[in-house]
């Protein structure tokens, strides 16, 4: 595991009460998230799209429903963690929801809209992540998986689960997969570029879906 996901951390997140079956999940989403981060080739705050990915279910540790999101975040603020980690863990639930499905499940009905570029990272590698490890579908290995994410959230609700929730994972796909692309390049000057990190302006989404 990236040397950003300190021993610290794992201490918390047990701390936190999470199972072992969601501390692994957590575990395995924050290496997803620094290894896409990575292949993008931008500047980006890995220490936020580490623990940000760590710590993205500590509600899990209360309840699995819809709920968990919010809780995770009031988790984090009691175990110290700074806003913008609290913040992934409210909004990553169903990719980031609007004002409007979160009044439809009595949630505080705000924009949960991943903002950050590395906030998007870390939603777009958790739902890869289940994928990957729920044994619906085999794949050659994890690139096969990234290459069929598109197909398998707008065909199986348990991944896309409505269409506000997979068109937003499809743009957040479509957006990394190309940012790795680029940085694939030979002319790619990703290296000199700056990403969405917590000191860095937030990076808006795209707004065709209309999921903003």
């Amino acid at each position: 595991m990236s040397k950003v996901v300190s021993e610290e951390d794992l201490a918390l997140l047990v701390k936190s009460g999470l199972n072992e079956e969601d501390t692994r999940h957590s575990i395995l989403v924050a290496r997803k998230a620094l290894e896409l981060a990575e292949r993008t080739g931008l500047q980006l705050d890995m220490q936020l799209v580490a623990r940000g990915a760590l710590f993205h279910d500590l509600g899990k540790a209360l309840t699995h429903s819809y709920q968990h999101g919010e809780l995770g975040a009031e988790i984090g603020r009691s175990l110290g963690l700074p806003k913008a980690i609290t913040d992934i863990a409210r909004k990553h639930f169903h990719g980031g929801l609007t004002p409007g499905e979160a009044r439809a499940l009595d949630l505080p009905p705000v924009d949960y809209t991943p903002r950050l570029l590395e906030e998007r990272i870390i939603l777009y590698a958790d739902r890869l992540v289940d994928i990957l490890t729920e044994g619906f579908f085999t794949f050659q290995d994890e690139r096969e998986a990234e290459a069929r994410f598109e197909e398998i959230v707008t065909t199986h609700r348990a991944y896309g689960k409505d269409k506000l929730t997979s068109a937003r994972y499809v743009e957040y796909h479509r957006e990394i997969a190309a940012l790795i692309e680029r940085a694939k390049a030979p002319d790619a000057s990703g290296g000199a570029l700056r990403g969405g990190g917590a000191d860095s302006p937030e990076t808006p989404r795209g707004t065709e879906n209309g999921t903003n």
